[in-house]
């Protein structure tokens, strides 16, 4: 299968030999008290070793044929401290890092190592007190945008710096040849191949992403500026989602874009599908879109993908109750699950996290339509995403808080109670109207989440901070997001997944959580229009995040509590900026530019909005005084 794009991946100009030790000791040279072993490794056969006793080194030198920076990231247990992974350059320090004493394999990375060509880096290991272990040696380039985060608190700024970081140490080096099909169950995979442009959304085992993971991890990427990337992987399951696959895109792909893994795959008609997925694939190409301006995301690829998940896909998977809901089949995930809660062990039919990413979609869809110019076309998809929303609250949902819907099984029973996905997606994605129905849930969903219904996987709770976000609680959404940052370094309950803050979803979407959660900051580069709005919490005096990547250029914002914004235009264009604050205020332009403010009622709550042009190089300040 060719890439979506139609682009080919070349030899990548940086390469570490044999990365794996699945060679033996070719590539790296070898002190005495080090080598190869069978005993532990943490993907394939093989793994590095070097006995306890300070002094002993396993390294390799490789040689740069251009110019770039990059992170060094490697997978590394050790009985014991003392021991250190670095980067030198030229013979010249270039990074460190402790290895963590850990008996278990977790991820270490020496970032921003920069190179010109013909330089040497290289890279060692050094033992320590005791034995350590090495894997899985991996080169990723660093990410095109470099933002920055600056707070009043220093928690913000350094969830920020960290998450940045983790994030890009998981893009992959295009060109790079490297395993296929690597799983728990064949840790060897089954041949190589060219990796292309692309980054680790999935297990860290296993030598692909997938649709779910990637549909959450867009926007950090996005941020972070890794466009070619997003392009390579949302394209890559466009092509997939084809009539003999019954539009759903399939579930995972190997980093090479075309091959399907084979662990998720096992023919047109059994793999893993998951009736979300191709809805939130959809919602994210126009995210993408909004935050790139890229036309790769409304060219005929993407567009028919985007067609047929919100027209083709709904009516193939609507026959066991017709309502114009897309349904599972209750008969497992390699049949279509009706949900991402695969393990609940319920035979669904039609659930909340479905019905709540088809609206979404639907939306998207009209947003897409009408960046193409097709606007009877988008007036369509607005309309049908109004109906499905009355439909939802009409005669879908009944009750609240608990006892509100949330799935239907295949015998048509309502299902009310903890659902994880099918609960928090419903609010996550607006599809529940603002008013005591929602607000009920969120209390239920804040009170499962954080009690008996707690997820044992990090990678499910990164979705509360969004969902507590899209709902103007954002003392709840801060929460969330430092008990995920401050459970990174706990075992995930997956071994071979190391540390909770190994998982990529977790890195990634802080990343985005951060930019779009807590400063609410929401670019249309298509249109040269932005909105922002402060959902700092209240003991956080200010946060200011530097160069975030829009269109052709970047933006700096600096929120003061939730009643100072202060916006820098680093584009090309004059931007159309919408300041928002909740409440009712008297908004003044600090810095004299003409601007317009209005009472408007967004997600249930009144605002104060105030909108002012700001042009290239241009900073636009806009306070408020409670009125």
């Amino acid at each position: 299968m060719t890439p979506a794009h139609g682009s080919c991946t070349g030899p990548s100009f940086l390469a570490v030999t044999n990365p794996g030790f699945e060679l033996g000791e070719e590539g790296w040279t070898w002190d005495a008290g080090t080598g190869i072993t069978t005993r532990n490794p943490h993907t394939g056969r093989c793994n590095a070793y070097l006995d306890a006793g300070r002094g002993r080194q396993v390294r390799q030198v490789v040689t740069a044929t251009g110019a770039g920076s990059y992170d060094v990231s490697a997978w590394i247990a050790a009985g014991g401290p003392r021991g250190v992974f670095l980067v030198r350059v030229n013979g010249a320090p270039a990074g460190d890092t402790a290895v963590a004493n850990r008996p278990f394999f977790t991820r270490h990375t020496v970032s921003r190592v920069t190179l010109g060509r013909g330089d040497r880096m290289e890279i060692v290991f050094a033992s320590g007190d005791a034995w350590i272990d090495v894997d899985d040696v991996m080169l990723s380039p660093a990410a095109p945008a470099d933002p920055r985060v600056t707070s009043s608190d220093p928690a913000p700024a350094e969830m920020f710096e960290w998450a940045k970081r983790k994030a890009n140490s998981w893009v992959q080096l295009p060109g790079t040849v490297g395993p296929l099909n690597v799983d728990e169950r064949n840790p060897s995979g089954t041949g190589t191949a060219a990796y292309a442009p692309s980054y680790w959304a999935g297990y860290a085992h296993r030598s692909g992403y997938y649709a779910r993971d990637t549909a959450h991890q867009v926007a950090g990427a996005q941020i972070l500026g890794l466009t070619e990337e997003n392009k390579t992987m949302l394209g890559s399951f466009a092509v997939s989602a084809t009539a003999a696959h019954v539009y759903y895109p399939v579930w995972s792909y190997n980093f090479d874009a075309r091959t399907y893994l084979s662990i998720d795959y096992r023919g047109a008609d059994s793999f893993v599908r998951e009736v979300p997925a191709p809805f939130e694939l959809v919602e994210k190409t126009e995210q993408a879109h909004r935050w790139s301006g890229d036309a790769f995301y409304l060219g005929d690829t993407m567009w028919d993908f985007c067609r047929h998940a919100t027209t083709e896909f709904i009516e193939e998977h609507d026959r066991r109750k017709p309502n114009g809901v897309a349904e599972g089949t209750g008969q497992g995930i390699f049949q279509g699950s009706a949900s991402y809660n695969e393990n609940s062990g319920e035979q669904l039919i039609e659930a909340g996290d479905g019905i709540a990413s088809q609206y979404r979609a639907c939306l998207a869809a009209a947003a897409l339509a009408s960046a193409r110019r097709e606007e009877s076309q988008a007036a369509r998809y607005a309309a049908r995403a109004a109906e499905l929303r009355r439909y939802f609250h009409h005669g879908w949902v009944a009750h609240q808080g608990a006892a509100m819907t949330r799935a239907y099984a295949l015998s048509g029973a309502p299902l009310s109670g903890w659902g994880r996905e099918n609960s928090w997606f419903m609010p996550m994605k607006r599809l529940l109207l603002p008013g005591p129905r929602n607000d009920a849930y969120l209390d239920f969903i804040d009170d499962m989440a954080g009690g008996a219904g707690k997820p044992v996987n990090i990678e499910a709770i990164t979705y509360l901070p969004d969902t507590f976000f899209a709902n103007d609680r954002d003392r709840q959404a801060w929460t969330w997001m430092r008990y995920v940052y401050d459970h990174r370094d706990d075992r995930h309950p997956v071994t071979a997944q190391g540390l909770n803050g190994d998982y990529p979803e977790v890195a990634f979407t802080l990343v985005s959580q951060t930019v779009e959660g807590l400063m609410g900051f929401r670019p249309d580069a298509p249109r040269a229009r932005v909105a922002t709005r402060s959902h700092l919490p209240r003991d956080v005096d200010w946060v200011r995040v530097d160069r975030v990547p829009v269109g052709d250029g970047f933006f700096d914002l600096r929120h003061d509590g939730t009643h100072r914004s202060e916006l820098t235009n680093g584009t090309s264009k004059t931007y159309a900026w919408q300041a928002r604050f909740p409440g009712v205020h008297h908004a003044v332009a600090t810095d004299g530019r003409p601007y317009e403010s209005r009472r408007q009622t967004l997600h249930g709550n009144v605002h104060t909005c105030v909108n002012v042009r700001v042009p290239p190089g241009g900073t636009a300040v806009v306070e408020t005084v409670r009125g």
